[in-house]
């Protein structure tokens, strides 16, 4: 354990501001990869736990205004929800029992996550008659569910050959009201439009990714709009989770868009859930659902 783990663990706060004053880093993990951050939450002391997170995001932040990330790519805190995948628009995909698998066996989507679709779905589309736009089809789960809420105009970006040959062949290029973007969001985003709701969920990419995203919310997110974002920010560790979260909800505010996060207490995902994929991307009691709105 490192000295901030021993700080944390004994409750001394000024002891734990002295080491992170100190240049101590405040992401160290000991060899299980516990961090400090849960040594003060197992020990209830909260307020070391709040200072550690805006410790945390305070970094962070430093670090990306400095074009520093050689820190962020060591530790868990800014990483996406699943592991980066540099060649995966060139990788084939498989859809087996509810399941999008690339050829490394790393999941792009699974149905667990189904229960939370529904809550974004909602979340962005309250009422019928709405724009609904939603980055990275994978499964199709929200979209299942978006069209389930009777919206005037659904829009989907997918960028994978291999997804957008399954909307395809399921029919989904036939829908009323539904179009369907094949191409990176990054190069079509300006030019599909306004919208009333906006869901975004991409696979093998960074937060920066996530952020670069956030950017251009303002500007195709109507003025009344609702956007929300999978929220697997770091989803096996709570410490760095809620960093991510915060850093989120910062560099959101910085755009104008107000973030609120409800609890969702999730069931126990066991090991069958993961057999057969490379890695587990949650483990989480509690899903953060997004909801961001201009306020």
């Amino acid at each position: 354990a490192s000295l901030l783990h021993l700080a944390t663990a004994s409750g001394n706060i000024d002891a734990v501001r002295a080491l992170l004053t100190t240049g101590h880093p405040w992401n160290a993990v000991d060899a299980n990869g516990w961090s400090a951050g849960e040594e003060a939450r197992k020990g209830g002391f909260e307020e070391i736990y709040k200072f550690l997170v805006a410790e945390g995001a305070r970094v962070e932040f430093l670090l990306s205004a400095l074009g520093d990330d050689s820190a962020s790519a060591a530790a868990p805190a800014p990483a996406s929800a699943h592991p980066s995948n540099v060649g995966y628009l060139s990788r084939r995909l498989t859809y087996s029992e509810g399941k999008l698998l690339d050829s490394d066996n790393n999941a792009v989507m699974m149905g667990w996550e189904a229960p939370l679709m529904v809550l974004h779905a909602r979340a962005i589309a309250p009422t019928p008659g709405l724009d609904v736009l939603n980055v990275g089809f994978g499964l199709g789960l929200i979209d299942e569910e978006l069209q389930k809420l009777k919206p005037k105009t659904h829009t989907i970006i997918e960028a994978h050959p291999d997804v957008y040959a399954k909307m395809v062949a399921d029919g989904w290029d036939k829908k009323d009201g539904v179009r369907i973007v094949f191409g990176r969001w990054q190069d079509v985003i300006y030019d599909i439009g306004v919208f009333d709701g906006i869901f975004f969920d991409t696979f093998g990419e960074y937060y920066d990714d996530l952020k670069a995203f956030h950017e251009c919310v303002p500007n195709i997110l109507r003025e009344t709009g609702t956007y929300s974002y999978f929220n697997g920010l770091a989803g096996t560790n709570p410490f760095f989770h809620d960093v991510a979260c915060t850093i989120a909800e910062a560099d959101l505010s910085e755009l104008g868009l107000t973030t609120r996060f409800e609890d969702i207490e999730m069931d126990t995902l066991g090991d069958d859930v993961w057999k057969g994929i490379k890695r587990a991307y949650w483990s989480l009691p509690l899903y953060r659902l997004p909801t961001c709105t201009f306020e």
